[in-house]
């Protein structure tokens, strides 16, 4: 008995390139692409291990856990790390970065997330890439959450290195992604002795092996049923258009957070300005005494197909995240996320008042 999960013909090197072609056409970039077998961290660590080392300095920045993650591996490679942090509920500026810049003219390598899903913050890549561009600096970008949720023009902004994966606004797997790479970068990793090659944390062996040798043979039997996932998400992604997709995820952001200031009951934004929060996901506060896990289990008790997680950490008591993203970015998701937080709110803490009618009224007119 066959199987369409199970008994597939091999993916082949043809093939496989003409997905790497397809995910370049999505970030509009004539840098190579390389598709990694793994989930994201697989190519951030190849990216960190192969451009930092002894004797170089890093600035990474800090607006939640993968900046602080990105810190941890660019100390292991040697390299000295200058960390700029700023509080979860805002993002950096490029007033800040270049101000960093410039008390450490020997950075030469820049570290930073696009769109923190798990602290519901996003940073102005455009301004920054200036910046890093205008100081020499190699530039790598955590796109995960931010490709096809807003603009992301890897090209335009000077952007190194920028990596993305598919399980977010996307739509798609979990266990593949991918990263455009420029001709700086790749400079970059070949003259690091201490790059990793023979690896499957190598970009290098991609380059040599795949890329340099016309894409004619793949370097190891591909992931296959990730590989037709992330081919069948960017073509529901391009048949959709692009803006119309991150539309829909900007239209998901901005009902959500009108819908909770309307819902009332002491839950509000963690992120301050709705400019610095994230199209992906909206991280909200809870009120004193209510704990963030404990209001989170209770809503998914009713419904535990609701996208709703609780700050991971210390976070854990004070944030819950709606996750707004692919098949999650539609106004049905949102009001049912907001009508479940608002009566288990209830339920924790009596005397509390919310206006679930109100904020299912302000998820539909606040919805372009």
């Amino acid at each position: 008995m066959t199987h369409p999960f199970l008994d597939l013909p091999p993916l082949t090197a043809e093939r496989f390139a003409a997905i790497e072609r397809r995910v370049a056409a999505l970030l509009d970039t004539e840098q190579d692409v390389v598709i990694t077998q793994g989930e994201a961290l697989l190519p951030l660590e190849g990216c960190i291990r192969s451009g930092a080392r002894p004797g170089s300095t890093a600035l990474n920045v800090v607006t939640g856990p993968y900046g602080q993650t990105f810190g941890n591996w660019l100390r292991d490679c040697g390299a000295a790390v200058v960390d700029l942090e700023v509080p979860f509920h805002t993002a950096v500026t490029a007033e800040q970065v270049a101000q960093a810049l410039a008390a450490h003219p020997e950075i030469d390598f820049v570290s930073l997330v696009h769109a923190e899903a798990a602290t519901g913050n996003t940073n102005p890549v455009a301004e920054i890439g200036e910046v890093v561009r205008a100081h020499g600096a190699l530039f790598m970008l955590d796109a995960v959450a931010s490709v096809a949720a807003e603009p992301l023009l890897p090209d335009a902004w000077g952007v190194d290195l920028c990596v993305i994966g598919a399980q977010k606004a996307m739509g798609g797997p979990a266990g593949v992604s991918a990263v455009s790479v420029s001709g700086r970068a790749w400079e970059r990793f070949a003259a690091n002795p201490a790059a990793p090659r023979r690896s499957y944390l190598s970009l290098l062996d991609w380059k040599e092996r795949w890329i340099d040798g016309g894409r004619r043979a793949l370097l190891h039997a591909p992931a296959q049923l990730e590989m037709l996932a992330l081919e069948a998400c960017v073509e529901r992604v391009e048949s959709a258009g692009l803006d119309a997709v991150t539309a829909r995820h900007a239209s998901a952001a901005a009902a959500t957070r009108a819908g909770v200031v309307a819902l009332g009951g002491g839950l509000t934004p963690y992120v301050h300005d709705a400019r610095d929060a994230a199209p992906v996901a909206t991280t909200l506060r809870t009120p004193p005494g209510v704990n963030a896990a404990e209001l989170v289990a209770r809503a998914l008790a009713a419904d535990p197909s609701l996208p709703l997680v609780a700050g991971g950490g210390a976070l854990a008591k004070e944030m819950i995240r709606v996750n707004h993203y692919g098949v999650d970015a539609t106004r049905g998701a949102v009001r049912s996320s907001l009508a479940a937080l608002g009566a288990a709110l209830v339920e924790l803490a009596p005397g509390t008042t919310v206006d679930l009618e109100g904020a299912g009224r302000a998820v539909s007119d606040s919805w372009s």
